[in-house]
Protein backbone atom coordinates (compact mmCIF):
# COMPACT_ATOMS: atom_id res chain seq x y z
CA UNK A 1 0.00 0.00 0.00
CA UNK A 2 3.07 2.05 0.93
CA UNK A 3 4.26 1.63 -2.42
CA UNK A 4 0.80 2.43 -4.41
CA UNK A 5 0.81 5.75 -2.36
CA UNK A 6 4.17 6.79 -3.35
CA UNK A 7 3.60 5.63 -6.95
CA UNK A 8 0.61 7.61 -7.02
CA UNK A 9 2.00 10.83 -4.86
CA UNK A 10 4.48 10.57 -7.68
CA UNK A 11 2.06 10.59 -10.81
CA UNK A 12 0.47 13.46 -9.99
CA UNK A 13 3.38 15.52 -8.50
CA UNK A 14 5.00 14.94 -11.82
CA UNK A 15 3.28 16.91 -13.95
CA UNK A 16 3.72 20.10 -11.71
CA UNK A 17 7.50 19.62 -11.47
CA UNK A 18 7.55 19.46 -15.79
CA UNK A 19 5.54 22.69 -15.84
CA UNK A 20 7.92 24.41 -13.45
CA UNK A 21 10.61 23.59 -16.08
CA UNK A 22 13.03 25.22 -15.98
CA UNK A 23 14.21 25.34 -12.53
CA UNK A 24 18.39 25.13 -13.24
CA UNK A 25 20.44 26.52 -15.95
CA UNK A 26 19.77 24.82 -19.39
CA UNK A 27 22.82 24.16 -21.56
CA UNK A 28 22.84 25.40 -25.55
CA UNK A 29 25.15 23.61 -27.94
CA UNK A 30 26.09 25.09 -30.82
CA UNK A 31 28.14 22.94 -33.60
CA UNK A 32 29.92 25.54 -34.60
CA UNK A 33 32.64 27.93 -33.18
CA UNK A 34 32.31 30.95 -30.94
CA UNK A 35 31.97 33.89 -32.92
CA UNK A 36 30.37 32.64 -35.94
CA UNK A 37 26.92 33.24 -37.45
CA UNK A 38 25.74 30.42 -35.68
CA UNK A 39 26.59 31.52 -32.22
CA UNK A 40 26.14 34.88 -32.98
CA UNK A 41 22.35 34.12 -33.94
CA UNK A 42 21.68 31.74 -30.83
CA UNK A 43 22.86 34.69 -28.36
CA UNK A 44 20.36 37.25 -29.94
CA UNK A 45 17.63 34.80 -28.21
CA UNK A 46 19.27 33.35 -25.59
CA UNK A 47 20.15 36.34 -23.49
CA UNK A 48 15.68 37.04 -23.75
CA UNK A 49 15.01 33.77 -22.89
CA UNK A 50 17.07 33.80 -19.78
CA UNK A 51 15.23 37.29 -19.10
CA UNK A 52 11.73 35.53 -19.63
CA UNK A 53 12.27 31.66 -18.08
CA UNK A 54 14.47 33.19 -15.24
CA UNK A 55 17.00 30.76 -15.39
CA UNK A 56 20.76 31.08 -16.89
CA UNK A 57 21.14 29.88 -21.15
CA UNK A 58 24.50 28.43 -21.37
CA UNK A 59 25.75 28.59 -24.64
CA UNK A 60 28.55 26.42 -25.37
CA UNK A 61 30.42 25.69 -28.59
CA UNK A 62 31.36 22.26 -29.72
CA UNK A 63 32.55 22.37 -33.17
CA UNK A 64 34.06 20.20 -35.52
CA UNK A 65 33.34 16.98 -37.77
CA UNK A 66 30.85 18.96 -39.82
CA UNK A 67 28.35 19.50 -36.47
CA UNK A 68 28.75 16.06 -35.83
CA UNK A 69 30.32 16.33 -32.23
CA UNK A 70 27.68 18.41 -30.59
CA UNK A 71 24.58 16.56 -32.54
CA UNK A 72 26.06 13.51 -30.72
CA UNK A 73 26.31 15.15 -27.19
CA UNK A 74 22.81 16.17 -27.24
CA UNK A 75 21.64 13.20 -28.97
CA UNK A 76 22.85 11.14 -25.89
CA UNK A 77 21.85 13.80 -23.36
CA UNK A 78 19.34 13.02 -20.68
CA UNK A 79 15.90 13.78 -22.30
CA UNK A 80 14.81 16.43 -19.55
CA UNK A 81 15.09 20.23 -21.16
CA UNK A 82 17.99 21.09 -20.30
CA UNK A 83 20.03 20.24 -23.07
CA UNK A 84 19.54 22.28 -26.15
CA UNK A 85 20.95 21.43 -29.58
CA UNK A 86 21.03 24.68 -31.61
CA UNK A 87 20.12 22.96 -35.55
CA UNK A 88 20.01 24.02 -39.10
CA UNK A 89 20.54 22.46 -41.94
CA UNK A 90 23.33 19.87 -40.97
CA UNK A 91 20.76 18.08 -39.24
CA UNK A 92 18.90 16.95 -42.32
CA UNK A 93 22.01 16.71 -45.01
CA UNK A 94 24.81 15.37 -42.90
CA UNK A 95 22.78 11.56 -43.12
CA UNK A 96 22.22 12.04 -46.90
CA UNK A 97 25.96 12.80 -47.05
CA UNK A 98 27.83 10.76 -44.44
CA UNK A 99 27.92 7.15 -43.62
CA UNK A 100 28.38 6.01 -40.23
CA UNK A 101 26.85 8.76 -37.95
CA UNK A 102 26.79 8.07 -34.20
CA UNK A 103 23.48 10.43 -34.01
CA UNK A 104 20.60 9.79 -36.27
CA UNK A 105 17.27 12.64 -36.61
CA UNK A 106 14.97 10.47 -35.08
CA UNK A 107 16.74 10.99 -31.38
CA UNK A 108 15.65 14.87 -31.61
CA UNK A 109 12.29 16.79 -30.93
CA UNK A 110 12.03 20.04 -33.04
CA UNK A 111 10.88 22.63 -30.79
CA UNK A 112 11.01 26.22 -32.45
CA UNK A 113 13.01 27.55 -35.47
CA UNK A 114 14.29 31.40 -34.37
CA UNK A 115 16.05 33.11 -37.74
CA UNK A 116 16.89 32.71 -41.45
CA UNK A 117 19.61 34.21 -42.64
CA UNK A 118 21.68 34.53 -46.29
CA UNK A 119 25.12 33.94 -46.73
CA UNK A 120 27.57 35.37 -49.45
CA UNK A 121 29.62 33.74 -52.23
CA UNK A 122 33.70 35.44 -51.18
CA UNK A 123 36.86 35.66 -52.84
CA UNK A 124 39.90 37.62 -52.25
CA UNK A 125 39.67 41.14 -52.53
CA UNK A 126 42.98 41.22 -55.40
CA UNK A 127 40.95 38.21 -57.45
CA UNK A 128 40.07 39.03 -60.84
CA UNK A 129 36.74 37.45 -60.69
CA UNK A 130 34.44 40.13 -60.28
CA UNK A 131 31.01 38.33 -61.16
CA UNK A 132 30.53 34.85 -60.20
CA UNK A 133 30.54 34.07 -63.60
CA UNK A 134 33.94 35.52 -63.70
CA UNK A 135 34.93 32.50 -61.03
CA UNK A 136 33.67 29.46 -63.08
CA UNK A 137 35.06 31.05 -65.99
CA UNK A 138 38.73 30.63 -63.65
CA UNK A 139 37.35 27.30 -62.26
CA UNK A 140 37.15 25.89 -65.92
CA UNK A 141 40.31 27.25 -66.98
CA UNK A 142 42.31 25.50 -64.26
CA UNK A 143 40.23 22.96 -62.54
CA UNK A 144 40.17 21.79 -58.47
CA UNK A 145 40.89 25.48 -57.15
CA UNK A 146 41.02 25.93 -53.42
CA UNK A 147 38.14 26.70 -51.81
CA UNK A 148 37.19 26.51 -47.60
CA UNK A 149 34.32 24.35 -46.54
CA UNK A 150 33.00 25.56 -43.64
CA UNK A 151 31.21 22.14 -42.24
CA UNK A 152 29.83 19.74 -44.09
CA UNK A 153 26.43 19.34 -44.52
CA UNK A 154 25.97 23.33 -44.26
CA UNK A 155 24.15 25.32 -45.80
CA UNK A 156 27.22 26.92 -47.39
CA UNK A 157 28.83 23.76 -48.53
CA UNK A 158 25.85 22.60 -49.36
CA UNK A 159 25.24 25.64 -52.18
CA UNK A 160 29.61 25.64 -53.01
CA UNK A 161 28.14 21.50 -53.95
CA UNK A 162 25.22 22.83 -55.89
CA UNK A 163 27.30 25.42 -57.59
CA UNK A 164 29.71 23.42 -58.54
CA UNK A 165 27.40 20.58 -60.47
CA UNK A 166 24.82 23.54 -61.96
CA UNK A 167 28.16 25.00 -63.55
CA UNK A 168 29.88 22.00 -64.15
CA UNK A 169 33.42 22.80 -62.69
CA UNK A 170 35.39 20.93 -59.58
CA UNK A 171 36.84 22.82 -56.91
CA UNK A 172 39.45 21.52 -53.99
CA UNK A 173 37.22 21.57 -50.97
CA UNK A 174 39.16 22.19 -48.16
CA UNK A 175 37.46 21.71 -44.35
CA UNK A 176 37.30 24.00 -41.48
CA UNK A 177 35.88 23.95 -38.30
CA UNK A 178 32.88 26.27 -39.29
CA UNK A 179 33.60 30.03 -41.05
CA UNK A 180 35.26 32.08 -39.31
CA UNK A 181 38.71 29.81 -39.35
CA UNK A 182 38.12 30.08 -43.45
CA UNK A 183 38.25 33.90 -43.55
CA UNK A 184 42.50 34.36 -43.19
CA UNK A 185 43.23 32.15 -45.78
CA UNK A 186 40.89 33.82 -47.95
CA UNK A 187 42.16 37.18 -47.02
CA UNK A 188 45.64 36.06 -47.40
CA UNK A 189 44.59 34.27 -50.98
CA UNK A 190 45.66 30.82 -49.66
CA UNK A 191 41.87 29.95 -51.12
CA UNK A 192 40.40 31.34 -53.79
CA UNK A 193 36.33 31.11 -52.67
CA UNK A 194 33.78 30.40 -49.99
CA UNK A 195 30.45 31.05 -49.19
CA UNK A 196 30.18 32.13 -46.07
CA UNK A 197 27.25 32.99 -43.23
CA UNK A 198 26.14 36.71 -42.91
CA UNK A 199 27.52 37.15 -39.62
CA UNK A 200 30.77 36.58 -40.63
CA UNK A 201 30.89 37.69 -43.92
CA UNK A 202 29.33 40.98 -43.95
CA UNK A 203 32.03 43.16 -41.65
CA UNK A 204 35.02 41.80 -43.83
CA UNK A 205 33.00 43.07 -47.28
CA UNK A 206 32.67 46.40 -45.84
CA UNK A 207 35.67 46.65 -44.34
CA UNK A 208 37.27 45.97 -47.92
CA UNK A 209 39.04 42.46 -46.91
CA UNK A 210 37.19 40.46 -49.06
CA UNK A 211 34.54 40.66 -52.36
CA UNK A 212 31.10 39.43 -52.38
CA UNK A 213 30.08 38.38 -55.65
CA UNK A 214 26.69 36.91 -54.57
CA UNK A 215 24.12 36.79 -52.06
CA UNK A 216 22.68 33.40 -52.03
CA UNK A 217 19.40 34.70 -50.99
CA UNK A 218 16.32 34.87 -52.85
CA UNK A 219 16.48 38.77 -52.37
CA UNK A 220 19.44 41.63 -51.84
CA UNK A 221 20.73 41.92 -48.36
CA UNK A 222 19.69 45.77 -46.97
CA UNK A 223 23.11 45.54 -45.91
CA UNK A 224 25.00 44.69 -48.83
CA UNK A 225 22.61 46.32 -51.51
CA UNK A 226 24.95 46.51 -54.40
CA UNK A 227 25.40 42.47 -54.38
CA UNK A 228 23.52 40.61 -56.66
CA UNK A 229 21.51 37.27 -55.55
CA UNK A 230 22.87 34.26 -56.64
CA UNK A 231 19.84 34.15 -59.32
CA UNK A 232 20.72 37.50 -60.41
CA UNK A 233 24.13 36.52 -60.93
CA UNK A 234 23.04 33.67 -63.20
CA UNK A 235 22.92 30.22 -60.85
CA UNK A 236 18.95 30.29 -59.58
CA UNK A 237 19.52 26.81 -58.43
CA UNK A 238 22.23 27.41 -56.07
CA UNK A 239 19.51 29.65 -53.97
CA UNK A 240 19.62 28.75 -50.24
CA UNK A 241 18.80 30.71 -46.95
CA UNK A 242 19.98 29.16 -44.01
CA UNK A 243 17.93 29.00 -40.88
CA UNK A 244 18.39 28.17 -36.70
CA UNK A 245 16.36 26.56 -34.71
CA UNK A 246 16.56 24.16 -31.82
CA UNK A 247 15.84 20.66 -30.81
CA UNK A 248 15.75 18.39 -27.88
CA UNK A 249 16.55 15.16 -27.27
CA UNK A 250 13.72 12.78 -28.42
CA UNK A 251 11.87 11.69 -24.79
CA UNK A 252 11.79 15.46 -23.36
CA UNK A 253 8.68 16.18 -21.83
CA UNK A 254 6.07 18.11 -24.34
CA UNK A 255 5.17 20.60 -21.14
CA UNK A 256 8.72 21.59 -21.21
CA UNK A 257 9.06 21.59 -25.06
CA UNK A 258 5.67 23.74 -25.78
CA UNK A 259 6.93 26.01 -22.94
CA UNK A 260 10.50 26.20 -24.59
CA UNK A 261 8.34 27.18 -27.93
CA UNK A 262 6.23 29.74 -27.05
CA UNK A 263 8.98 31.61 -25.40
CA UNK A 264 11.33 31.25 -28.07
CA UNK A 265 8.23 33.04 -29.68
CA UNK A 266 8.07 35.66 -27.22
CA UNK A 267 11.12 36.51 -27.81
CA UNK A 268 11.70 36.58 -31.64
CA UNK A 269 8.73 39.11 -31.70
CA UNK A 270 10.31 41.80 -29.24
CA UNK A 271 11.97 44.84 -31.19
CA UNK A 272 15.42 44.06 -28.60
CA UNK A 273 15.71 40.33 -30.23
CA UNK A 274 14.93 41.29 -33.56
CA UNK A 275 17.59 44.05 -33.48
CA UNK A 276 20.49 41.66 -32.42
CA UNK A 277 18.89 39.19 -35.31
CA UNK A 278 19.27 42.19 -37.58
CA UNK A 279 22.68 43.40 -36.56
CA UNK A 280 24.17 39.56 -37.18
CA UNK A 281 22.83 39.98 -40.78
CA UNK A 282 19.82 37.66 -40.45
CA UNK A 283 16.06 37.82 -39.57
CA UNK A 284 13.82 36.81 -37.17
CA UNK A 285 12.05 34.11 -38.68
CA UNK A 286 9.95 32.07 -35.11
CA UNK A 287 7.99 28.75 -36.74
CA UNK A 288 5.99 27.08 -33.30
CA UNK A 289 6.82 23.64 -33.37
CA UNK A 290 3.81 22.11 -35.26
CA UNK A 291 4.69 24.67 -38.34
CA UNK A 292 8.40 23.29 -37.65
CA UNK A 293 7.98 20.36 -37.82
CA UNK A 294 6.29 21.16 -41.67
CA UNK A 295 8.79 22.93 -42.25
CA UNK A 296 11.74 20.07 -41.59
CA UNK A 297 9.37 17.67 -43.72
CA UNK A 298 9.59 20.32 -46.69
CA UNK A 299 13.37 20.99 -45.73
CA UNK A 300 13.75 17.49 -46.11
CA UNK A 301 12.31 17.03 -49.44
CA UNK A 302 14.19 19.71 -51.26
CA UNK A 303 18.20 19.04 -49.56
CA UNK A 304 17.12 15.09 -50.52
CA UNK A 305 16.70 16.39 -54.41
CA UNK A 306 20.09 18.55 -54.20
CA UNK A 307 22.15 15.52 -52.52
CA UNK A 308 20.59 13.06 -55.28
CA UNK A 309 21.36 15.82 -58.17
CA UNK A 310 25.60 16.50 -56.66
CA UNK A 311 25.97 12.46 -56.08
CA UNK A 312 25.02 11.52 -59.27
Amino acid sequence: MRLVLTCLLFALSAPAAVAQWPTRPVKVIVPYPAGGVVDVMTRAVTIRLATDLGQPFVVEAKPGAGANIAAEFVANAPADGYTLLVSAPYLINNPLLESGLRWQPKQFAPVARYALSPSFMLVPANSPAKTVKDYIAMAKAKPKLPIGDGGTGSTQSMATKMLAAVAGVTFESIGYKGAPPVIPDLVNGALTMSIIPSTVAIPQVTSGKLRALANTSDKRSPLLPDVPTIAEAGFPEVTVLSWYAFHVPTGTPAEAIDRLSAAVGAATATAEVQGRLANAGGEAAFLGRADFVNFLRSDTERWERFAKAFQK
